[in-house]
């Protein structure tokens, strides 16, 4: 059965994805691997695998929240419109944040879901 909802913590080099259940946070832990080449650009290569892995693990989630820094959240906000128009999709919201606890950021994303079905008239029950 998919998730209905989940927020994810991204920056440039790690990501925390929180799937929200009624009465729990499954959490999922993704690193940036470092590709060391000559070639240029390969920061950038590095970056972009990192962001498609994020992509990925939000498969099968309905709604997800995407909080971060400022640049790292506005970085995969880009990747997101130009590669993965499916993951698109599935993203709700863009939220800058800094550094919150999992409790926090469980805390976050249960009352932006709240708010958001409500405003949608989707009734969930909690």
């Amino acid at each position: 059965m998919p998730t209905f909802h989940a927020v994810v913590l991204v920056d440039h080099h790690k990501a925390q994805v929180l799937q929200l259940g009624a009465d729990h946070a499954a959490p999922q832990a993704l690193h940036e691997h470092k590709h060391m080449t000559k070639q240029h650009a390969s920061g950038v290569r590095s970056e972009h695998e990192f962001f498609g892995e994020v992509c990925g693990a939000l498969e099968g989630i309905a709604q997800v929240l995407v909080t971060g820094g400022h640049q790292g959240l506005a970085d995969f906000q880009h990747y997101v419109e130009k590669h993965s128009a499916h993951t698109a999709k599935q993203i709700v919201g863009y939220q800058v944040v800094d550094h919150p606890s999992d409790k926090e950021l469980a805390a976050l994303a249960r009352a932006f879901f709240d708010k958001h079905d409500k405003m949608a008239g989707i009734a969930v029950s909690r």
